[in-house]
């Protein structure tokens, strides 16, 4: 039979409460008395109060769960998430506890539901994660504190917001690129359809597209658009099967091999931008003079190529997300935190071609 607590409690003639100080709270025994139940429990076998059990005694399990969906390598290669991990990181140590990555599938909603069920944490953030997605409700039901990048109507009381304000982002990126003459112009995101697939993308109006921050960032380029009589009818959208570079390029090809070609393309990330910018120059075309690119994040590798891009702070959004989930503020108004961004105005961008 395997031994427990109250195994070593008899052994040793004392109450479960003192073995479990034993560990726990060593402070409150002597020592000779701690030396005695922990070398009984050596030799009984018995390693100490199970952990799980112990967590959930104290409404403390040492551990944020952070949501995405995404492949569990993604949350290690894409730039902008490390980035955001390295601040959650930073704020998980000081408060001595530990991350627990849980890449949630969009094909088996049920099986990410389970695992949001079962995840033994104080709290989650959600990172990236389509708003109605059947484990955010998990993530209310279960009644832990909260912290996430979209807003939602339904979201409870115990959900905190870090992030920033998406529209405004691209709205000053729009109204740079309609200061330089550009009228025809073209947005390529990863979310703008469920289907990861690349490809031109109907989106009669950015109300349109199921993901928060897509559907918001292209809010922020129509208001550009329509501020100068651009309708929203005129701009070209196409899907990238998944945020990487090569999957940007693959998408650039289908607006740069037509005509008329778009005088702007505008991307929703960094990486995504960083493909366009391949794709352009694989096809002897100049950027920021033939054509105009503009990206989002502003990740190293922006500076390095000379991408006119949007910054956020993603590390602070990381780190600001776990202070926030480790130390819930008692008032709701210091539960929504918006980060500055600014726009960053490389080579990538010049006057519209006559």
């Amino acid at each position: 039979m395997r031994p427990t607590l109250q195994t070593v409690a008899d052994a040793v003639g004392v109450s479960r409460s003192t073995v479990s100080n034993a560990y726990s709270r060593p402070d409150q025994l002597s020592a000779d008395l701690r030396d005695r139940i922990l070398s009984a429990a050596a030799d009984l076998g018995y390693a100490g109060p199970d952990p799980t059990a112990r967590s959930l005694r104290k409404r403390r399990a040492g551990a944020i769960g952070v949501l995405f969906t995404a492949t569990l390598s993604y949350a290690f290669t894409d730039p902008y998430a490390v980035q955001y991990l390295r601040g959650l990181a930073g704020a998980a140590e000081e408060g001595r506890t530990g991350l627990l990555l849980l890449p949630l599938s969009m094909d088996d909603e049920e099986a990410a539901v389970a695992a949001v069920n079962d995840a033994v944490v104080d709290g989650f953030c959600v990172y990236c994660m389509p708003e109605w997605h059947p484990a955010l409700a998990a993530i209310q039901a279960r009644g832990l504190p909260v912290v996430a990048g979209q807003r939602r109507p339904e979201d409870g009381p115990q959900t905190s917001f870090v992030g920033i304000d998406e529209a405004a982002a691209t709205r000053a990126a729009g109204d740079h690129l309609v200061a330089l003459g550009h009228r025809r112009l073209a947005v390529l995101g990863e979310y703008f359809t469920v289907a990861q697939v690349t490809g031109p993308a109907r989106i009669a109006s950015p109300g349109d597209v199921p993901y928060y921050s897509d559907r918001e960032r292209l809010r922020g380029y129509a208001e550009a658009l329509a501020s100068v009589g651009v309708p929203w009818s005129a701009v070209s959208t196409v899907n990238a099967a998944r945020n990487g570079r090569a999957e940007g390029a693959a998408a650039a090809a289908q607006l740069l091999d037509r005509a008329p070609r778009p005088t702007a393309i505008a991307a929703l990330s960094d990486i995504l931008a960083l493909g366009v910018l391949d794709a352009v120059r694989a096809r002897g075309l100049r950027p920021g003079h033939d054509i105009s690119i503009v990206g989002f994040d502003d990740i190293p590798d922006a500076a390095t190529e000379g991408l006119t891009t949007v910054h956020q702070p993603a590390a602070e959004r990381g780190r600001r997300s776990g202070l926030l989930l480790l130390d819930p503020p008692t008032d709701p108004a210091d539960r929504t935190v918006v980060l500055p961004t600014k726009l960053v105005v490389r080579a990538t961008t010049g006057p519209a071609p006559s």
